[in-house]
């Protein structure tokens, strides 16, 4: 039984917060080399600026990391986790050859070859195995660069990261791929514990092969260390002549990579900063190297030895790629939060309490908060501990006037156009949806002016409109929680919700204003305008898509393609709940709305189906069964009402149309409780959607 320290939730933030800056510091130089980066930028020691004002993009070593840790979670938080119940993930949680990972073609990818092996059937760890792929293809780089997670979910406890860091590993790599998993997981998980590099780096050694190629880069990196403590840029020239890229087979071999994130921890001496500069400064796969020691310097320096500069600009952002579009917009705290649930099941202890969707818990979090003003200015949003000692987001005021207003507020849906590329395909999925209803714990010190009214608003992207609460009397000195249901809505794309304080009296000079927690819940109540949406990234705004061609055609909704061809939205949470959707069969014998999506491999389908049927299919794996057939003669081009209820374990389906009404109802002994909505239209069939909605659930219909 491992024990789980007192410090733990703060390192593992402290941990994630470091991958994420090498992943950020690395990702302008990635492919770079030493040479190329000394002769065009000379030395680089903080953030190159790729484009100004556009948010970071997603990147492929903090998104599939943040799909891995689901397969630990829909375990159960087992430790005997294995591999196959990772490839399950992938193939869950993963578009089919889109977004997430870089597919660059079977044989070329490790990733992309895993993933296609995994999808033909073949299982895990074959998959990945040497055996099945060879050793040049099987030795790549991703073992590493994705490992972190399993030493933050194990912490002190070396051993069972690096078996952890093994299975996952091995569903796309063997050998010295491996290898490089389980040293990183070490090392992150080693320390919490202790915090000297060499030490670590040793620690990490005793769970890999001596023999390996992995431990003799490592051990020559550190062997050349101790004989030339005081130039890493001799160890490096070392490191290209001995193992560097002419040596090794493939895009981005692991073995000179890892003589990088070994010379990096050597050479940066227990510095966080110095750490990851070293580590990008010398070149190739430079996200993945500076991600990997900006991980393991996190946690075994803490917040307190990382730089303020590198964490401000995050403001705690992650966008993240997968098929859930409602994972791939995050925080780094939500990030730290699901880590330590799930280290914290590990090792058999208590749960912690529930947090709130956004909480200042950690110091100097900000939960990507930003702040605006109308005759009034917010100078600085910041994490505090002067309202209330587990942290508040604090916001600065400078002369609000009278009548003047601030918004403190986070986004919920993100256009691909803000990023500042989108190479790994995030598409997006509003977190919040109209019916759902906001709380807000908000104060404001007693030497406030007393005519402070406070609410709670939504932003409207779709139409540019704002809507928001009655504004509530704030009493200085004293803590209120505001309460908020987002009226039923048609066509919106709720992009931000936040705080509004209004000041009714005389101008405030100087003052604070603190949130403790903003959260929201309670069932969905909109109707989808498809006129109002657009085309974004390889689907259209607000949904997202296992596979297929779904486009927007004359007002409407269109999805055709070869195979199961799916598009979701919607919350993965969601329980109990009606769709309704007006669809036209154009082509094909298969036309469907979902329910309880809960990813690729888990969900209902119901609709009209061959052979002139009312049809409802289950889904466990990658292919559906029909669990539920009525006859129901529909024929292409006619226009069908399917109203779809999911309630408790119940699944009903209601069809309309020029043949009157049919209603089929399935009874789930084992069911999927929760999940996305979405439509689906299957081996070659082209199916028209103009009319979407979803509501709160109406109960069982009778037939």
């Amino acid at each position: 039984m491992v024990s789980i320290p007192s410090d733990y939730d703060e390192r593992v933030y402290a941990g994630w917060v470091g991958k994420c800056i090498g992943v950020r510091f690395g990702a302008p130089l990635e492919g770079w080399t030493y040479d190329d980066i000394r002769s065009n930028l000379g030395t680089v020691d903080t953030y190159l600026n790729e484009a100004p004002g556009k948010l970071f993009k997603p990147d492929d070593d903090t998104a599939l990391p943040m799909i891995l840790i689901r397969a630990l979670q829909d375990a159960g938080a087992s430790p005997d986790l294995t591999a196959q119940q990772v490839a399950d993930a992938w193939l869950n949680y993963l578009g089919d050859q889109q977004g997430t990972l870089w597919w660059g073609g079977y044989g070329v990818s490790t990733e992309h070859t895993a993933y296609l092996n995994l999808a033909s059937g073949i299982p895990a760890p074959r998959s990945g195995s040497i055996t099945q792929n060879g050793a040049a293809l099987a030795e790549q780089i991703g073992g590493q660069i994705f490992s972190d997670i399993w030493g933050l979910v194990a912490p002190g406890d070396p051993a069972l990261a690096a078996d952890l860091a093994a299975r996952a590993s091995s569903v796309s790599h063997d050998g010295n791929g491996i290898y490089g998993g389980r040293f990183i997981a070490a090392l992150v998980s080693a320390a919490f514990a202790e915090h000297d590099p060499l030490t670590l780096i040793e620690i990490g050694l005793s769970l890999v092969p001596a023999e390996s190629e992995f431990a003799r880069v490592t051990r020559a990196m550190v062997d050349f260390y101790s004989a030339h403590p005081g130039d890493w840029h001799a160890c490096y020239a070392y490191l290209k002549a001995n193992f560097g890229y002419d040596r090794y087979p493939g895009e981005v071999h692991i073995i000179p990579n890892a003589g990088v994130v070994a010379m990096a921890l050597a050479y940066g001496e227990g510095d966080f900063t110095r750490t990851i500069q070293i580590a990008n400064m010398a070149g190739w796969d430079t996200d993945c190297n500076v991600g990997n020691v900006g991980a393991i310097m996190g946690v075994a320096v803490g917040l307190d030895g990382i730089e303020w500069r590198w964490r401000e600009p995050m403001n705690d952002l992650l966008v993240a790629a997968s098929i859930i579009g409602t994972r791939n917009l995050l925080t780094i705290p939500q990030c730290a939060d699901l880590f330590c649930t799930l280290g914290r099941a590990l090792a058999g202890g208590p749960a912690a309490p529930a947090r709130p969707r956004y909480h200042f818990h950690y110091p100097g979090s900000t939960s990507n908060f930003h702040a605006e003003g109308e005759r009034g200015r917010v100078i600085e949003l910041r994490q505090s501990m002067l309202a209330d000692p587990n942290g508040t987001l604090q916001a600065s005021v400078r002369k609000l006037n009278k009548k003047g207003e601030l918004r403190i507020y986070t986004d919920t849906y993100l256009r691909p156009g803000m990023l500042n590329g989108n190479y790994y395909g995030a598409t997006f999925t509003p977190l919040i949806h109209p019916g759902q209803t906001v709380t807000a714990e908000v104060f404001v010190p007693a030497n406030a002016p007393d005519n402070l009214h406070a609410g709670l608003f939504v932003y409207d992207d779709n139409y540019k409109e704002t809507h928001q609460s009655p504004g509530e009397l704030l009493t200085p000195g004293a803590w209120h929680t505001l309460r908020y249901t987002v009226p039923e809505l048609a066509g919106a794309c709720l992009s931000r919700v936040g705080v509004v304080v209004r000041n009714l009296g005389e101008n405030w000079e100087t003052g604070a204003f603190h949130l403790r927690a903003l959260d929201w819940s309670g069932d969905p109540a909109y109707a989808v305008d498809f006129a109002r949406e657009r085309a974004e990234g390889s689907c259209i705004s607000q949904w997202t898509k296992l596979r297929g061609y779904w486009r927007l055609e004359d007002g409407a909704y269109h999805g055709s393609g070869i195979g199961l061809c799916e598009t979701y939205t919607g919350d993965i949470i969601w329980r109990d709940y009606t769709v309704t959707a007006v669809l036209i069969p154009l082509i094909g014998d298969h036309h469907y709305v979902n329910v309880r999506v809960q990813g690729a491999q888990r969900s209902y389908a119901c609709g009209l189906g061959p052979d002139g049927t009312l049809a409802i299919y289950r889904k466990q794996g990658q292919d559906y069964e029909r669990v539920a057939e009525a006859a129901f003669a529909w024929h292409h081009g006619a226009r069908y009402t399917l109203r779809v209820t999911a309630q408790e374990s119940i699944i009903t389906v209601e069809a309309h149309g020029d043949e009157g009404r049919t209603v089929l109802a399935f009874t789930d002994p084992a069911p999927y409780l929760s999940g996305q909505i979405g439509l689906s239209t299957w081996h070659g069939s082209h199916t028209r959607c103009e009319a979407f909605n979803v509501a709160p659930a109406v109960g069982e219909m009778e037939a």
